[in-house]
């Protein structure tokens, strides 16, 4: 069971709408149909009738909807009554992050502000967009790290939380530089053998970037590799498997080494924005004090 299939299924019995649910959780229509049917795998009947226009929920999936939004709130009245009881929290500064942001960013940037702020104490969430966003709307984090880009953003009501843009970096595909030189891989090149090709799930932030980048322009490429996390596709990469799209925070020491080369131009690459969200109506001063700096 997942927490997030609960909260999807509530989204979905108040919408009625598999796309428009989907947009409101920040996930393909296609991840967001996968996970309830995983739901109703678990539950082991249908919740959802999908033959009907709008979509009907299933005498199960009434049943099962109370439960679910009773076990949600439960879950989240519990763990900030937890919180009060202990009244330890507020010396740690939470965060929820993408796990690459995690990884090549927040993790320096944490260590720069521990010279400013020499008791700082953190808690860091990596996980999904949408578990971050989740994680940020309930108010279990202070401040969540995203990606923004032109065509692909979180949906989240901006109007509810400050927005500050931290860095902007480019997604750019590259590979190993030994056999890419061997080879020839170029992205652009459309005869010879097809270019191996490390891909992120589609349903993925970033897997969603790059779709929006190439867009229609035909790519000689096989791919042999798909997976969400960027740190294993890079090893991947790295190992000259093939190529892959990487921010590039993720692969700037690799770059500066000469370990990886970009196979394409810039028409082949991506602006990203490294966003931070937060209320900082609700900051203890800890956080306060890290999100000023920020």
């Amino acid at each position: 069971m997942d927490l997030n299939w609960l909260r999807d299924f509530e989204c979905l019995a108040r919408t009625l709408n598999f796309t428009r649910a989907a947009e409101e959780r920040n996930i393909t229509q296609s991840a967001f149909s996968r996970r309830i049917k995983a739901l109703e795998s678990w539950v082991g009947l249908p919740l959802v009738n999908r033959a009907t226009y709008p979509i009907q929920i299933t005498d199960a999936g009434r049943q099962f909807l109370p439960v679910a939004m009773g076990s949600i709130t439960q879950l989240v009245e519990t763990r900030e009554a937890i919180r009060d009881t202990e009244g330890g929290d507020n010396r740690f500064v939470r965060f929820s992050v993408l796990h690459t942001i995690s990884v090549n960013y927040l993790a320096n940037r944490i260590e720069s502000m521990q010279e400013k702020i020499p008791d700082l104490r953190t808690r860091v969430i990596s996980d999904s967009l949408s578990s971050c966003c989740d994680l940020l709307v309930e108010g279990a984090v202070d401040i969540m790290l995203c990606y923004y880009h032109a065509s692909v953003s979180p949906r989240i009501d901006d109007a509810a939380f400050a927005r500050k843009d931290v860095l902007s970096e480019r997604l750019i595909p590259v590979a190993s530089t030994h056999p890419a030189k061997k080879h020839g891989w170029d992205i652009a090149a459309t005869n010879g053998s097809p270019i191996p090709y490390l891909a992120y799930e589609r349903s993925s932030f970033l897997g969603m970037v790059v779709d929006s980048t190439v867009g229609q322009k035909p790519m000689n490429v096989e791919t042999i590799y798909v997976d969400g996390l960027v740190e294993t596709i890079k090893r991947r990469l790295l190992n000259g498997s093939g190529f892959a799209w990487m921010p590039e925070t993720a692969i700037a020491s690799e770059l500066a080494e000469g370990l990886v080369v970009p196979i394409g131009d810039e028409g082949w690459s991506a602006r990203l924005t490294i966003a931070a969200l937060a209320n900082p109506a609700t900051f203890a001063p800890q956080a306060k004090e890290f999100w000023d700096l920020l």
